[in-house]
């Protein structure tokens, strides 16, 4: 007879059980979490890679940094490749790329080159990194037209995004500090060309590209036409969505720096690690939990709750007595974080123009990459002048400047999706 927890337990896994029925879903599913390692160990093992060669955590931090600012430049404009000519003709070449790359930084650094040499395969590797999220969402989004399970498959994608942040700075110190200083952007590398060409590789989920829109972006094609529809965005949210996201990474960043100096300020820097963990592992729970729903509210209003919730948990870690209750309020917190970035996605794919969905979804990564580089810079400075509350004080600040450009534009969210047709493709 089965007990009441296992028929809660199936219940709640249920939707997950579904979308997995599909055996093609689960292994592209399985290669994007692979193929998605990189991007939470590139930053963290370049800073150990450069710091354990030079001794100088500055000229460590500016090359991981530029890195980011790389892949944000990058990124959207790749995103738009992949909606064109489709995701394996792109992939392939880009992880070759990214590997040469990061042997370039391994052997500059093993060799000693300048400081400034380090920055060129710094930021080739942030640039030709592969952001495959959206493009996992992508295939979910082919997989799953019309399903009410597609929110339940986003969902599953943000607990894999939590899992690569958790998982993926551990390792990288582990092997940087035990094995080699070079192992753990080795390692990065080595996980981002097995699950790129494992991704790559499986054709029959590929979500279908559109070639026509090369040639409507050609020189030889007039860029306006008279009575045409044009837009430069691949969806009408993302001048709302985008600065959004730019304030939510400043947030996000500010309150990862601020743990660590909150810590040590009690001097046990290294639960700063097991802090940042619980606030992941609520994100987690949040996002699992929301993934068995099936929603009624329209997404855009989700949105606007969920990251009202996000930003009014953070205002409160900077008035937390001590390392437990921060853990506590870091863990209740985070149950609200994969559900504003869920929404975020389901957002840009009720809203992208045919043919951009990938686009639309990456320049949310893109969105966050660019705040995380801005906001770490602005909060090392106030970390060092005011302590950790008001470190703290600033990453609530981000998100507050979030949160009101969010409801100021409502109304862009809130607008109907693009109507499928030839007049609805810029």
């Amino acid at each position: 007879m089965t007990s009441t927890g296992e028929r809660i337990q199936r219940g709640f896994l249920l939707p997950y059980a579904e979308i997995f029925r599909d055996r093609r879903a689960r292994r592209f599913s399985a290669a994007g979490v692979i193929g998605r390692m990189p991007m939470a160990m590139l930053g963290l093992g370049t800073v150990l890679l450069i710091s354990a060669r030079t001794g100088h955590y500055g000229v460590a931090g500016s090359v991981a940094a530029s890195g980011s600012l790389g892949a944000a430049l990058c990124a959207p404009q790749i995103a738009r490749r992949v909606d064109r000519f489709g995701q394996r003709r792109v992939l392939i070449p880009l992880c070759v790329v990214f590997v040469l790359a990061v042997t370039g930084l391994v052997l500059a650094v093993q060799l000693g080159a300048p400081d400034w040499v380090l920055f060129l395969p710094g930021i080739l590797a942030g640039a030709s990194m592969p952001v495959l999220g959206p493009m996992v969402r992508a295939r979910w989004s082919a997989l799953l037209a019309g399903s009410p399970r597609l929110h339940t498959a986003f969902s599953l994608e943000s607990v894999g995004d939590e899992l690569c942040y958790m998982v993926g700075p551990a390792v990288v110190t582990l092997l940087a500090t035990q094995v080699h200083p070079a192992a753990g952007v080795t390692a990065a590398a080595a996980l981002c060309l097995a699950g790129t060409l494992w991704f790559a590789s499986q054709r029959d989920t590929e979500p279908p590209h559109r070639p026509q829109l090369a040639q409507e972006d050609s020189p030889e094609r007039p860029r306006h036409t008279p009575g045409s529809r044009r837009f430069s965005l691949a969806a009408p949210g993302l001048i709302v969505l985008a600065p959004v996201y730019v304030f939510l990474g400043g947030m996000f960043v500010s309150v990862d720096l601020s743990t660590v100096a909150f810590a040590t300020s009690f001097g046990h820097k290294p639960l700063a690690g097991v802090l940042l963990a619980c606030w992941a592992f609520g994100s987690g729970v949040g996002g699992l939990w929301y993934g068995t729903r099936n929603w009624r509210s329209p997404t855009w209003r989700r949105f606007a709750i969920t990251l009202a919730l996000t930003v009014a948990g953070v205002w409160t870690f900077g008035t937390v007595p001590n390392l437990i209750t921060l853990a506590l309020v870091q863990f209740l917190c985070g149950m609200a974080i994969a559900p504003t970035l869920i929404a975020g996605y389901s957002l840009m794919e009720e809203q992208a123009w045919p043919g951009r969905t990938t686009e639309a979804m990456t320049w949310l990564s893109t969105g966050i990459g660019l705040g995380v580089a801005c906001g770490a810079t602005a909060a090392g400075f106030i970390l060092d002048a005011f302590g950790a509350r008001w470190g703290y004080v600033f990453a609530a600040s981000c998100g507050t400047a979030s949160v009101l450009l969010c409801l100021a534009g409502l109304r862009r969210l809130a607008g109907p999706p693009p109507a499928p047709g030839p007049d609805a493709v810029p």
